[in-house]
């Protein structure tokens, strides 16, 4: 999973960031981004894209993630900016805001999908980057247990919803809530929250 980042560093890229998101298909709370910047032969074993991984093995990569990395940034925006700019704009913005936090700046991208922040720096979109890429996979994981934890935190102030079993998704259980509780104020409302009768 290192071929970008060593096709960077031949090219002469020393600070190669990778950039990921989590929460961009819920139906409530943030969408998180994470831009990581690691070492090369940083050895972290198990490095995945955080979907294929379980909530324990985050939570150790996590960990392992963030006292390896030369910097991790963290990109947040709420719903009330997802219902304004839509959700794609959104990611846009809290992936440049992740990589605007990184100390020192990198010098090269790799950002897991199609599309590119607007920011001045070199970089590449790439497919299922996330399981391509050790440094997009650590954005992964990070941007997904940081976004978690948010959502179990949120579950005390909003506890109909059941945010820390589904972290805001599209579940079933979530949708019945919103049909009995109608949306809370951290609910997309641009989004479509219930299934058509």
């Amino acid at each position: 999973m290192d071929v970008f980042e060593r096709a960077c560093q031949r090219s002469g890229y020393k600070q190669i960031a990778g950039i990921d998101e989590a929460g961009r298909g819920a139906l409530a709370g943030p969408v998180i981004a994470a831009a990581v910047i690691l070492p090369i032969n940083c050895g972290i074993e198990g490095l995945n894209d955080s979907k294929q991984l379980t909530p324990k093995q985050r939570d150790r990569l996590h960990d392992e993630i963030y006292r390896v990395a030369v910097s991790v940034g963290i990109g947040s925006v709420d719903n009330r900016v997802v219902d304004s700019v839509n959700v794609l704009e959104a990611t846009l913005l809290a992936m440049r805001q992740a990589i605007e936090k990184l100390t020192p700046q990198p010098d090269y991208l790799l950002i897991d999908g199609i599309n590119f922040p607007a920011i001045d720096i070199q970089g590449e979109a790439i497919k299922k980057g996330d399981s391509r890429s050790y440094s997009i996979a650590a954005a992964s994981i990070i941007a997904k247990t940081t976004r978690d934890r948010r959502m179990v935190a949120l579950d005390s102030t909003y506890p109909d919803y059941g945010f820390s079993r589904h972290k805001g998704y599209p579940t079933s259980q979530h949708r019945r809530a919103i049909a009995q509780f109608g949306a809370s104020d951290i609910h997309r409302h641009t989004f479509k929250l219930l299934p058509d009768a």
